[in-house]
């Protein structure tokens, strides 16, 4: 008789918190745990931790069976929706293709917009400077420059260099500076993002350094009247590679601008806080620079037609930015 008063009234006291967990697991299983509101979302693991510790408690006193049969089923129902895989690799993956990340770089548009202001204007000062003066060219590039992509070359040679049918430059010359200028501008987006914590200072410098290399580059083209030739070869995966270059540098200022104004927080919370969206836009650059590999891998080989190669360059551009900045329907509360 005491073990069936003491056990009526350890379920009294509790049974109240156990229907809640129930019928919050009951509506999770029927219509997934995005149909849970806020309030049921944050009282999910509460009320699983008090069940578990009513288990706890109900078989060290050896109570009724039934009540610890009921627990055992009410915790192990929970503990899936608490710790358990709620998506699978592959739709963690769409939901980063589809919200996580053009959802970051739309949020960014002001960080974006620095960021290609420090680029471009690196490109427009080396432009500008070496049409002025070639010697600038030298200055920004070394005696030692990577091949003969320089003032001294013939337009011949220069033309060679863009088209894979006219020449002179064997297409392993070609691989080698096309590999060159990736890895280069690869290694110039990871340091601008990683970087971004030192204030955005050093992510200011790397944008415009690739900007003066790009940039002089381009001036020695347009100095021997090759500029558009040069533009469409550049653009054709350009675009997309520049694109993430200045995506990169933008998350970089997101770190920067929460540590260097870190409002009511510590530096190192609100860096914290900033940390997922500029982690979210760089991991997305490593996917920009792979399609820009593959766009200039196939590109240079197989497309010498200027007019195609701005139309590939246009094509691409115009998807980016639909992709990142045309308006989404918000997601299921």
């Amino acid at each position: 008789m005491t073990d069936l008063l003491k056990s009526y009234r350890f379920r009294e006291e509790r049974q109240g918190d156990w229907k809640r967990l129930d019928l919050i697991l009951t509506k999770a299983e029927n219509g997934g745990v995005k149909n849970l509101t806020d309030e049921q979302m944050l009282a999910l693991p509460r009320l699983y931790r008090q069940a578990v510790s009513s288990l706890s408690v109900a078989r060290s006193i050896s109570l009724d069976q039934n009540v610890i049969n009921y627990l055992e089923s009410l915790c192990t129902r929970a503990y899936f929706f608490v710790y358990g895989a709620r998506t699978t690799l592959g739709e963690r993956m769409m939901q980063f293709l589809r919200r996580d990340w053009p959802a970051a770089v739309s949020q960014s548009v002001w960080t974006t917009l620095l960021a290609a202001f420090f680029f471009f204007g690196g490109w427009a000062l080396a432009f500008f400077l070496c049409l002025q003066d070639m010697e600038w060219f030298w200055t920004f590039h070394g005696q030692n420059f990577f091949d003969g992509r320089n003032p001294d070359a013939t337009v011949e040679y220069l033309r060679s260099t863009i088209y894979t049918d006219e020449g002179t430059t064997g297409d392993g010359e070609l691989t080698a500076f096309s590999s060159f200028l990736f890895n280069n501008n690869a290694q110039i987006a990871l340091f601008a993002f990683a970087l971004g914590f030192a204030f955005g200072i050093p992510t200011a410098w790397l944008l415009v350094y690739n900007g003066v290399m790009i940039g002089s580059l381009y001036a020695v083209f347009w100095e021997k009247g090759l500029g558009y030739e040069f533009t469409g070869w550049l653009m054709i995966h350009g675009v997309t590679e520049l694109f993430a270059i200045v995506l990169a540098g933008a998350a970089g200022f997101v770190i920067g601008g929460a540590v260097a104004f870190p409002g009511g927080r510590t530096r190192l919370a609100s860096a914290r806080a900033a940390g997922q969206k500029a982690a979210t836009m760089a991991m997305g650059c490593v996917i920009m620079l792979i399609i820009a590999a593959l766009l200039e891998g196939f590109g240079r080989q197989l497309i010498n037609s200027d007019t195609v190669r701005y139309a590939v360059a246009g094509s691409t551009l115009a998807l980016w930015l639909v992709y990142f900045y045309a308006p989404r329907k918000a997601p299921d509360a």
